[in-house]
């Protein structure tokens, strides 16, 4: 009985998500960026290796949350995960779905002003934002922002349907930073690709 109750609950949350990502997609499509959201399999691909010992973990664009629920269900504790959502909506829904996890409405490209975890605190930063689809002077502030507040080894954490790293290479060479991918998620609805992209390292 438990199982199931658990199970329509899961189904209703799963129907909520979908109608309120439709209505902020209707709204505003350029800044939501895709025409569902993310899959669990793309989740478990953004938060693979993370476990109860990682953190802080910060998220940018978390949308219905799927990602976020992928870091619980890694048990990432819920005090060392913040989201970081421009959409009013989404931060409402964000707020009571998760109520344990920091959530912030604000830009993204103000992630080193808003960070709970103050500058090179975090260790890893999970991004959901249409990269793609933004000016490239938007995406410079926000990557730069991703790297000020992590740590010296921490890892930014994005996915693209594209056919290459969302993050133009000399954009990654002006940040000293190489990005490598991850994964290929082929069931995802467009197909992904996972990178992870971190500092360049220093020759010694």
């Amino acid at each position: 009985m438990r199982k199931d109750r658990a199970s329509l609950r899961d189904a209703a949350q799963s129907l909520a998500s979908h109608f309120l990502f439709g209505r902020e997609w209707l709204r505003s499509p350029l800044r939501v960026g895709a025409v569902a959201p993310s899959s669990a399999r793309l989740a478990d691909a953004m938060t693979q290796g993370l476990t109860a010992t990682c953190g802080p973990v910060l998220e940018l664009g978390p949308g219905t949350g799927v990602f976020t629920a992928a870091l619980l269900r890694r048990r990432v504790p819920a005090a060392q995960v913040a989201v970081v959502e421009a959409s009013e909506s989404f931060a409402a829904a964000l707020t009571l779905r998760f109520p344990q996890v920091a959530v912030i409405h604000d830009d993204a490209a103000r992630i080193r002003h808003v960070t709970p975890f103050g500058p090179g605190g975090a260790e890893v930063v999970i991004c959901g934002l249409p990269l793609l689809s933004m000016p490239p002077t938007k995406v410079l502030r926000i990557v730069a922002g991703c790297i000020t507040v992590l740590k010296p080894k921490g890892e930014l954490r994005l996915f693209t349907y594209g056919q290459r790293c969302p993050i133009p290479a000399a954009m990654l060479v002006r940040l000293g930073l190489v990005a490598q991918r991850r994964t290929f998620v082929p069931l995802n609805m467009p197909p992904a690709s996972v990178y992870a992209v971190a500092r360049r390292e220093q020759p010694a």
